[in-house]
Order: structure tokens, then C-alpha cells, then sequence
């Protein structure tokens, strides 16, 4: 069964791990995630080693297809935010994989 990590999870790791109350280790977790935010905001890259890089990127408008109906509908254009994995997390992550696979 999978977990899910929340912020809550996170800063009561945080509180555990280095001893500082509880309303610290929250506002440490969300000044976390407000830094990454106003970084991509501002359409700067967020790298964090042996983690990945966020990434702001803009996609054109287009149509796209409803798979059911097969009706044309034009998909506005907008921003995203994309994740690429450092190889040391891809390599974390499918070490287990790999073991039995054929190549």
C-alpha cells in the first residue's frame, strides 16, 4: 500500500528529526514550498540536487480530441509546471525494477 506525503507529514518529520516545535517545523515546510512557488512564478528553474528541477513551461494552443465522444474541442494555451527526476532518483527509484528484467 502507498502513502501519501502531505505537508502535515513532512513538518511533523521535521519536528521530529530536529526538535523544534511543532509551529516552526509548519512554517519551515511551507516557506519551503512558498520559495519554490514564487521561484517559478517568476519563471525561474528550481533545482534541487539528487531531487530534480521544476520547470516553467509554456504550451501553444491546439485541439484536442475527446477520446469518447471523438469530438474536436480547441485546448487554450497556458502554462505548466514540469518535474524533470535527477538520474540518482530515477536510479533510487528502479533499482528494485531491475532485478529479474529482461534487457
Amino acid at each position: 500500500m502507498t502513502e501519501t506525503i502531505t505537508r502535515q507529514y513532512l513538518s511533523d518529520i521535521v519536528y521530529k528529526e530536529l526538535g523544534i516545535s511543532k509551529v516552526e517545523s509548519s512554517r519551515f515546510i511551507d516557506d519551503i514550498f512558498e520559495f519554490v512557488t514564487l521561484q517559478l512564478e517568476k519563471k525561474n528553474k528550481v533545482k534541487i540536487a539528487n531531487f530534480g528541477s521544476f520547470n516553467i513551461r509554456h504550451k501553444n494552443e491546439r485541439i484536442g480530441r475527446n477520446p469518447k465522444t471523438k469530438e474536436q474541442k480547441v485546448i487554450s494555451s497556458r502554462t505548466v509546471v514540469t518535474f524533470k527526476p535527477s538520474k540518482i532518483l530515477k536510479n533510487k527509484i528502479n533499482k528494485n525494477l531491475d532485478v529479474g528484467q529482461d534487457s
